[in-house]
């Protein structure tokens, strides 16, 4: 019989590996949470058209990468690619416009269809949050400032880098999206037959191109700051002057783009050259246009996501498991306490290990693997005269203690 394995692209997580990814969501859930943000769980699959809608017809995400299905009523519905689509869509639906501004994060699983690499599977999971009505620089330097601060508290603080652009506003847009179709058709004939399309339909998708030849193209293209009005220049210079005021380091690149229309002003992201070609953790950036193309009305947000498994990798260190109390029954006779004992040390918050079988050597040999710190071991003539035997397993000291004092001892 054929052994059973994964689906390409998905792996099980589990040990270190899983510490650690739960290590990124706890610390960066800590960090947004003390700016006022609270978490948001939508569902893992949506309509199709939230994303398509969101994403773009002509994105790679769109055309190539999403995985889509019919459920039995012959509704087109799609696995969720990103994090933001469906808070916005939640957002929107949960009539959240009243309490403005709104401050949301989430954290689970994503699904692309896409060439896996080290740190990127077709299912992989996604911290982000969205900060929406809003419209000026402050948030996006708050939300600059909680991106920095959690991979400074994963311990990353030298191998990462926030780069950061301006997209400016809408006439700012508009000026550069004539300045780009101009220099784009100039290069027709050498853009990938994808991109030839996009230039009808949406020439700023052309700039998210994964193709070589594209890339080539757009790396001689017309810079955004060139576009910029007075107003755009302006409310970028007051997000770097925040960034300046909070000891923040960056670097403005002006290569740093996103080829959607709702995006807007400040783009960032934190990258990294620990993890090969694919050296961005983080990436976030306005987008004032998104809920109102959504069916939302105009609300201004902006917001920011990270692969944990990528930060999983950069991150040596994990969450330690907590040491347990082991719980060693000797003999059939002294079972039944031994389940009692612990539930009771469970109950008081402590974590057990509890061996089931083998000598007194063997479950030694188990509690020391655990990592146990102490011992609680059940004899038949101790538990007659209604002790323990207690051992530290760190100082090899052990005394008996009453049943009743075993929760107080191991304290």
């Amino acid at each position: 019989m054929e052994k059973v394995q994964t689906v390409r692209g998905t792996y099980d997580v589990y040990g270190s590996q899983k510490r650690k990814m739960k290590k990124v969501i706890k610390t960066a859930s800590e960090v947004v949470e003390k700016y006022g943000f609270e978490e948001i769980e939508t569902p893992i699959f949506e309509f199709t058209e939230v994303f398509a809608r969101n994403l773009g017809d002509t994105s790679d995400i769109v055309t190539k990468e999403m995985y889509c299905f019919s459920d039995r009523g012959g509704e087109s519905l799609t696995l969720r690619p990103e994090g933001t689509a469906g808070v916005v869509r939640a957002f929107i639906s949960e009539g959240m416009q009243q309490n403005l501004p709104v401050k949301l994060y989430y954290a689970g699983p994503m699904f692309r269809y896409e060439r896996p690499q080290k740190g990127r599977q077709r299912q992989f999971t996604q911290f982000g949050c969205e900060l929406l009505g809003v419209e000026t620089p402050q948030a996006d330097i708050e939300v600059i400032a909680m991106a920095y601060e959690f991979v400074e508290k994963l311990g990353l603080q030298g191998s990462v880098t926030v780069e950061i652009n301006s997209l400016g506003d809408k006439e700012s847009r508009d000026a550069y999206r004539e300045k780009l179709v101009a220099y784009l058709k100039g290069h027709y004939d050498s853009l990938s037959a994808d991109s030839k399309e996009r230039l009808e339909k949406n020439p700023l998708r052309v700039l998210d191109s994964k193709e070589e030849c594209d890339k080539a193209i757009v790396a001689a293209a017309p810079l955004y700051r060139d576009s910029l009005n007075e107003a755009s220049k302006m409310f970028f210079e007051n997000v770097l002057k925040g960034l300046d005021a909070l000891g923040i380091k960056y670097r403005v690149n002006d290569r740093l783009v996103r080829g959607l229309d709702y995006y807007s002003h400040t783009v960032f992201e934190l990258v990294t050259d620990k993890l090969g070609a694919q050296g961005t953790v983080l990436a976030g950036g306005r987008y004032d246009g998104l809920v109102s193309q959504m069916g939302g009305g105009e609300v201004p947000g902006i917001g920011w996501a990270c692969g944990v498994e990528r930060l999983a990798l950069l991150n040596d260190e994990e969450m330690g498991k907590p040491r347990p109390v082991a719980v060693i029954p000797l003999g059939e006779d002294t079972a039944e306490m031994a389940l009692k004992i612990a539930y009771q040390l469970r109950l008081a918050g402590f974590p057990v290990e509890q061996s089931y079988s083998g000598n007194i050597k063997k479950r030694m040999i188990k509690a020391n693997k655990a990592n146990a710190y102490k011992a609680v071991i059940i004899g038949s003539e101790e538990l007659a005269k209604g002790v323990v035997t207690i051992k530290d397993l760190e100082s090899g000291e052990q005394k008996e203690v009453a049943l009743d004092n075993i929760v107080k001892e191991v304290e």
